[in-house]
């Protein structure tokens, strides 16, 4: 039986492919050269093959970042790695005074092939200033889009489109989700199978076959994946509550509209995230599904997300912070009384 890409292995294998394929793709970070390879091996390899063009750095996340953004205006593409997303806030200003600025602040569209890739989330045990999810961060910057990994997106066509797209992109790569195994020919498990939608966030959905009708639609990023899908198993067989996931591939810009033919089968929306509430990816969606979807609703779109806390290093109280399965599992129960 051939075993599973795991993500690590699809990212790395992606990045093979844009240095190979095209000469003028630069990679930077701290500490991605071999034999480090990058903190989460993601990069692994990489700087043997292109040793020109696979650069190690001190750290200096506003400096990689600036110096990415650099060589995309100067007609190359660049690929930017964080250690940890959370220092993607020394890179901020680069990021929207400059990158994404640049792309059309000079008369005419400037093209801007910049993906800043961001090892992102919790329950790992890493602690306060290693374990959060910055993503509403970065939301409502022209010409800057964000995606998230997730085990039912291939990687080389996720970072190809980011590059394509000409302009700089953050992201975002849910720690946990680096040893986890990519889903492969429709199937998640035994109960559950998945597609990918044409719309323009690439969206996955995931659903158990011959359920008919879902009582609820849930929409949350990669990164909560694996815990939306446990959550989604002990409603169906415990609660006989039938649930649709939809993971998107890309969060900003987000065209709610195309996915309103799936949305409209259920009558009861769920919007989950890891990031703290409070002007977030999950609240911006679930005010445009208000808008579109409200004369139909049996209640309010349900938002779910971290408590207002930092994330504790003691794996019992980053638990309690986070979201988790049982966490949704009363939450969806409570709110379909």
């Amino acid at each position: 039986m051939t075993r599973r890409q795991r993500v690590a292995e699809n990212l790395n294998s992606a990045l093979h492919h844009l240095l190979g394929t095209h000469p003028g793709t630069y990679l930077i970070g701290e500490d991605v050269a071999d034999p480090y390879g990058g903190a989460f091996k993601v990069t692994r390899g990489l700087s043997d093959r292109f040793p020109d063009r696979v650069l190690s750095s001190p750290l200096s996340e506003g400096g990689i970042a600036g110096v990415g953004a650099g060589l995309a205006l100067a007609g190359n593409r660049s690929v930017v790695e964080m250690m940890f997303s959370d220092f993607a806030a020394l890179a901020f200003d680069p990021l929207l005074n400059f990158a994404a600025k640049s792309v059309s602040m000079y008369g005419r569209r400037v093209p801007m092939s910049m993906v800043v890739r961001c090892p992102t989330g919790g329950n790992r045990g890493y602690g306060p200033t290693h374990s959060q999810s910055l993503q509403k961060h970065f939301l409502g910057i022209p010409s800057l889009h964000l995606r998230e990994v997730s085990p039912f997106h291939d990687n080389r066509r996720v970072l190809t489109a980011m590059l394509d797209r000409e302009e700089p992109g953050v992201l975002f790569e849910d720690k946990v989700l680096y040893t986890r195994a990519m889903y492969q020919a429709g199937v998640v498990d035994d109960l559950f199978r998945y597609e990918v939608l044409a719309d323009p966030s690439e969206t996955a959905r995931v659903f158990a076959p011959d359920c008919g009708p879902p009582d609820w639609i849930v929409l949350a990023p990669g990164g909560l994946t694996e815990r939306a899908v446990t959550a989604l198993r002990t409603l169906l067989l415990e609660e006989e509550i039938t649930c649709e996931l939809l993971v998107p591939s890309q969060l900003y810009p987000f065209d709610s509209k195309a996915l309103l033919p799936v949305l409209s089968r259920a009558d009861r929306i769920c919007v989950m995230e890891d990031s703290t509430a409070d002007g977030t990816w999950g609240e911006l969606l679930a005010q445009q599904l208000h808008e579109e979807l409200w004369s139909r609703l049996a209640r309010p779109v349900l938002p779910l997300s971290a408590e207002p806390s930092i994330v504790p290093t003691a794996a019992h109280l980053e638990h309690g912070v986070l979201l988790q399965p049982s966490t949704i599992h009363r939450a969806i129960v409570e709110a379909t009384k």
